[in-house]
């Protein structure tokens, strides 16, 4: 996995594409043709972001779990329209759908609790949803683009359940612990379906 320049900014990832909302990826050969997930950027959540996570503020979460979410759902929108099997069509599908759902209530409740959404030090959200997003819309349609996304998917969710965990512990806000702990359920049945999917793919 490739380290990210900030530990701040790789748990901002990995809360940024999918608490559902953070991101990782797995270290995949550059020549195959499964680069999505490699070259994401979101690729040491579960190492660097967990040392990072006690310096986050709760403006810090609330930021990394609207990245992550508006991240996933861009992903499964492209998954929901490119993807060729139709497990994985309909998988990009309720990414957009529960990661909207997400997305909304995250910021229902920072509006509730005063919280504006801070981005940590050397967040790099921006430019990691650009390269996420190139990749998966430059990648050819068909198999090798189903088991890059649902690699992809894999090893995000794998990280965002880590990150969860983590952000629940810092969090200052009992609301927003239990939000976060409320999801977990959701980023848990991501990553159920997605190894499902995975593995017929074999």
């Amino acid at each position: 996995m490739r380290k990210m320049q900030s530990k701040g900014a790789g748990l901002a990832l990995v809360l940024g594409a999918t608490l559902v909302l953070f991101g990782c990826s797995k270290k995949d050969d550059a020549a195959t043709d499964t680069t999505v997930a490699a070259d994401t950027g979101m690729g040491t959540m579960a190492d660097t972001g967990m040392a990072a996570a006690p310096a986050l503020s709760d403006a810090n979460i609330v930021y990394i779990l609207d990245g992550a979410n508006h991240l996933d759902s861009m992903a499964g929108s492209v998954a929901a329209t490119k993807g060729t099997a139709a497990d994985v069509r309909d998988y990009g599908k309720m990414m957009m759908r529960d990661h909207h759902v997400l997305r909304a209530s995250g910021d229902s409740l920072a509006k509730k609790l005063g919280v504006t959404p801070e981005a940590p030090a050397g967040d790099t959200h921006a430019a990691d949803v650009q390269r996420t997003m190139s990749m998966l819309n430059s990648a050819a349609k068909g198999k090798d683009f189903d088991k890059a996304y649902i690699d992809n998917e894999v090893t995000y969710h794998q990280a965002v359940l880590q990150t969860a965990t983590t952000a629940m512990g810092v969090a200052q806000n009992s609301e927003l612990k239990n939000f976060i702990q409320k999801a977990a359920p959701n980023i848990q049945a991501h990553y159920d379906r997605a190894k499902a999917i995975q593995a017929k793919m074999q």
